[in-house]
């Protein structure tokens, strides 16, 4: 991997590198698999040597999917978007990826300094993001790169406000085949009761197509209103990504607390298996003081277990 900015064999100090960074346009919608431009939040990354990175994110004033509060704040999911992002782009520009490769979450956690954080102005907001891969894994030949985990710090006016984390598997076609034979195949149930969808304002979210759960029965379930939505479905997967149980999640303890959790500070989520669109996963969650325990239940298995913290 070539290092910018090295001379005599040292590196340049991230910062100085940062200042070269732009935010003029986006990078390819393809690079972080994403179909609309509009969703794309990452703009340049230089290579530091020694697996590390700096990027540049713009994070828009306005989203409709994910709006800034009233005190100028950017949702806290933008985070974990951005880490997505730059967990695509960073393993296929320059690590060894399988071609045609499909990416898995396995694990992923942020933590925000409500203190620090920028606050949405006249325009986007310009975020440096220092970026470092470890445990990097690779195939039994040794060619190619199956998995890593990376590791975030964003920063805005120099100021930092927010660290991301997560580690991914990387699946060539066939082997992403062969996983996904080996997830549960259960079919679509009848609806056993009468269905009934909380309102956008309970769940804090813009519009009632960006309401994830449901209750049947008493039961809170996975179930999104569209499956066309243009940030959580902008292209389309056969299973339910992980942003989307992330978001559901948040939804859950907004209800479980009657509003009072809202807006999450901090998480950690686990994958343990693939989440199927049917039948609908069952939404667990239990709030404990500042935190609040989900996990989603799913043809008898746990398929994501977690914990959102609240300031």
């Amino acid at each position: 991997m070539a290092i910018i900015g090295e001379a005599c064999g040292v590196p340049e100090p991230w910062e100085l590198v940062a200042r070269r960074l732009s935010w003029s346009r986006t990078v390819a919608r393809e690079a972080v698999h994403r179909a609309s431009v509009a969703e794309v939040l990452l703009t340049d990354v230089r290579a530091l040597g020694g697996d590390r990175f700096v990027a540049a994110v713009q994070w828009p004033r306005s989203h409709p999917t994910f709006p800034h509060g009233p005190d100028g704040r950017h949702h806290p999911l933008m985070v974990a978007e951005t880490l997505r992002q730059l967990g695509i782009y960073l393993p296929s520009r320059h690590f060894a990826t399988p071609a045609g490769s499909r990416f898995v979450i396995r694990d992923l956690s942020f933590t925000l300094d409500p203190a620090a954080e920028p606050r949405a102005e006249h325009g986007a907001t310009d975020v440096v993001c220092r970026a470092a891969v470890t445990d990097v894994r690779t195939a039994p030949c040794g060619r190619f790169v199956t998995g890593l985990r990376l590791d975030i710090g964003l920063l805005v006016g120099g100021t930092p406000f927010a660290r991301a984390g997560g580690t991914a598997r990387f699946l060539d076609p066939q082997a992403y085949e062969t996983a996904r034979r080996a997830a549960s195949e259960a079919a679509a149930r009848p609806r056993a009761g009468v269905l009934a969808r909380p309102s956008p304002r309970s769940v804090a979210v813009p519009a009632a197509r960006d309401v994830l759960v449901v209750r049947e029965a008493g039961i809170l379930r996975l179930d999104p209103v569209d499956l066309r939505h243009p940030f959580f479905f902008d292209h389309w997967s056969d299973h339910v990504p992980g942003l989307v149980l992330l978001e559901a999640a948040r939804q859950a303890a907004a209800l479980a607390t009657e509003g009072v959790h809202i807006r999450p500070v901090g998480c950690r989520l686990r994958a343990l298996r693939f989440t199927e669109f049917a039948p609908p996963a069952r939404v667990e969650c239990v709030p404990h003081g500042r935190t609040c325990v989900f996990r989603l239940r799913q043809a008898g298995e746990w398929t994501v277990v977690g914990v959102l913290q609240y300031p």
